[in-house]
């Protein structure tokens, strides 16, 4: 099946195969291009990636969707637009993830049935609120602080994954501040989903730096399963 002609249950399901969670961001990429970026976190096995420019003009970023759309289809990749449905429609993408500023969950549900939607959330009350609106995913964030993001607001604490995430039925990806460093801290807090863009978008190694956080997540989701604990 071409992964952009997929229906919302295939989708769904690739999602659930997710561990690490690209995010770009051109301008805090070292000086590469996102198209670059795409490539090499591909390369190191990521499952998914999320085109976020916040300052690219509409028409670029529509062009730029394009291309990753032709890179992640070939590869069997799912790719989320951040923000612009209607530009994850246009390019035939396999989700967009909205903020709480962003188009209502329930009315970008009844526009785009097939697709993915995942949404930010900073509280408890926040997450069940996207649950109940028929989000796909929530994330989680900031858990740590992070400049990445204008107006990110207050670091929540890697605590606080497990106070939301343990109301959840759907599943979450964890985001902020997070870099190999810190990676450990939402781990042990249930995190199985983690986007970064920093750590990634400035690493050396690129590809290779993702195929080592994959691993690292993937040594907690065995242990997990193990245990017979849902991982969502």
């Amino acid at each position: 099946m071409v992964i952009n002609e997929m229906d919302r249950e295939s989708r769904k399901k690739l999602f659930l195969e997710v561990d690490i969670y690209p995010v770009t961001c051109e301008r805090l990429s070292a000086g590469r291009s996102d198209l670059e970026v795409v490539k090499e976190v591909i390369k190191g096995g990521a499952r998914i990636i999320q085109l976020r420019e916040k300052h690219y003009s509409k028409r670029k970023l529509y062009y730029q969707a394009l291309r990753f759309r032709e890179i992640t289809s070939r590869a069997g990749v799912l790719l989320i637009i951040n923000d612009h449905l209607d530009i994850a429609l246009a390019v035939g993408a396999d989700g967009v993830h909205l903020g709480q500023e962003d188009l209502p969950i329930g009315v970008a549900r009844k526009l785009a049935p097939e697709l993915l939607i995942g949404a930010s959330t900073h509280s408890l009350e926040q997450a069940l609120q996207a649950q109940r609106d028929g989000a796909d995913y929530v994330n989680i964030g900031p858990i740590f602080h992070t400049t990445t993001k204008e107006k990110a607001g207050q670091a929540l604490g890697p605590e606080t994954i497990e106070g939301i995430s343990l109301h959840l039925e759907i599943p979450f990806t964890v985001m902020g501040g997070i870099k190999e460093s810190n990676l450990e801290e939402v781990l042990a807090r249930g995190a199985r989903r983690v986007a970064m863009v920093t750590a990634i978008t400035q690493a050396k190694d690129i590809a290779g730096t993702v195929a080592r956080l994959r691993e690292r997540i993937k040594k907690y989701q065995v242990v997990r399963s193990s245990t017979g604990t849902p991982n969502p």
